[in-house]
């Protein structure tokens, strides 16, 4: 289980909404958020994951099989509510853990929202307007694509904050500036409130001079928003 949540980083009652979010993938992004909402919900906090990724690793992890349930396609092209798209408790063991599914359908999203008028805030309205359903989680976690596509530029614009897995390896270092160019893009023409909530290291190798490297680098970067745990 991940220990490096700070619990108290958001308000008593105010629903905090954060994106996990790396072009790169196999990062251990989805493992991050599993563990992340499975940790604060132990802790009583009411957690809604909503798994943005065709893959749907997440949701195959939480929910076996996902026939004939609406997901995140249905909510932004046929306007289905939160009561209609959300699985309440789909691992019996954490009751306070809500899902959101995925399937293939999201990977043709761009398609349906070509003509949509400020289609980068699909899920920003969405949530706005589905808000007294989701008002009482503590939080929303939304595992986004590795890629730079639609539907991660909405889910960064709909969030307070993002949090960043880094893998310790060369090429990590490499996708750095880019990720956060698109984060810095997005505060400045989207969602100026959009805040880095920290960045986790992932997948070290201690035997490795290039491991303790891009540690050594990242903390270098971005200094105390790199959390402890490793």
């Amino acid at each position: 289980i991940i220990y490096f949540i700070n619990c108290n980083i958001k308000d008593v009652n105010i629903l905090k909404i954060v994106s996990f979010f790396n072009v790169k993938g196999g990062v251990g992004k989805t493992t991050l958020t599993i563990l992340t909402a499975i940790k604060l919900s132990k802790q009583g906090n009411k957690i809604l994951i909503i798994d943005a990724d065709t893959q749907a690793n997440l949701t195959q992890f939480m929910y076996k099989i996902v026939h004939n349930k609406k997901t995140m396609f249905e909510a932004l092209t046929d306007n289905s509510s939160a009561k209609e798209v959300i699985i309440h408790s789909p691992m019996s063991e954490y009751p306070n853990m809500d899902l959101i599914p995925s399937d293939l359908s999201l990977s043709v999203l761009s398609e349906f929202l070509t003509t949509k008028t400020n289609r980068e805030k699909a899920v920003w309205r969405w949530f706005k307007g589905n808000i007294d359903e989701l008002k009482d989680y503590d939080y929303i976690f939304i595992d986004c694509p590795p890629s730079l596509g639609i539907l991660t530029i909405n889910s960064l614009t709909a969030v307070d904050s993002v949090l960043i897995p880094i893998q310790c390896e060369f090429y990590a270092l490499e996708g750095l500036s880019q990720l956060m160019r698109t984060v810095g893009l997005v505060q400045k023409n989207l969602n100026p409130s959009l805040q880095l909530e920290g960045v986790v290291l992932t997948m070290f190798d201690a035997r490795t001079n290039l491991s303790i490297q891009v540690v050594d680098e990242v903390k270098n970067h971005f200094r105390n928003k790199v959390y402890r745990t490793i």
